[in-house]
């Protein structure tokens, strides 16, 4: 009864997030954002993050701009057997700058991204709405330039998170993993 009731009020806590209007920085620059970033941070209160949160570690995710303005989203994680788990994306830009729409092959949902916070040389935050059969659920990732996120960085996701309706247990700093090698 407990687990139940605890599942209801995630779901619960999921939908009012995700129709609270999260918007995307202003002056957003895609070309600045380019490049190789460290995924440090990650929170939702999405029932696969809840059971597999123990074993997760920092990945790698390469952001490159396409020269119609879109965004091809690569992301690297080392298993600890060695191999590497990859995904690939392309991200849609919309009449927004810093918001995108995909749809995920893997996962088969759809996804609203926002860029809602950066320091190009340094760290962003971005939110994702993600959809599947009508359900939605709000994801937070925190991305640095470095393989760690300072306190301050720690601290802005924590509260964004926290804002966005995400349970605290649910807002998880990624121990440092080694990385994939290049492909």
């Amino acid at each position: 009864m407990r687990n139940t009731l605890l599942s209801m009020l995630a779901t619960l806590m999921c939908t009012l997030a995700a129709s609270i209007d999260v918007t995307p920085m202003s002056g957003f620059d895609l070309e600045k954002a380019a490049g190789k970033w460290y995924m440090v941070g990650f929170a939702t209160n999405a029932q696969w993050f809840v059971n597999h949160k123990a074993g997760m570690k920092t990945g790698t995710a390469m952001l490159v701009p396409t020269a119609g303005g879109d965004l091809d989203l690569s992301y690297a994680n080392l298993n600890s057997d060695g191999t590497c788990w990859r995904m690939t994306h392309l991200a849609k830009k919309t009449e927004t700058p810093g918001r995108f729409t995909f749809r995920s092959q893997v996962w088969n949902n759809e996804n609203d991204m926002r860029i809602v916070d950066i320091v190009y040389d340094d760290y962003a935050l971005v939110h994702t709405i993600k959809t599947k059969d009508g359900v939605s659920e709000v994801l937070n990732k925190l991305y640095s330039r470095s393989a760690e996120a300072n306190p301050a960085m720690q601290l802005k996701f924590r509260q964004f998170s926290l804002e966005t309706g995400i349970l605290a247990d649910n807002i998880v700093l990624l121990p440092q993993n080694a990385e994939c090698p290049e492909v």
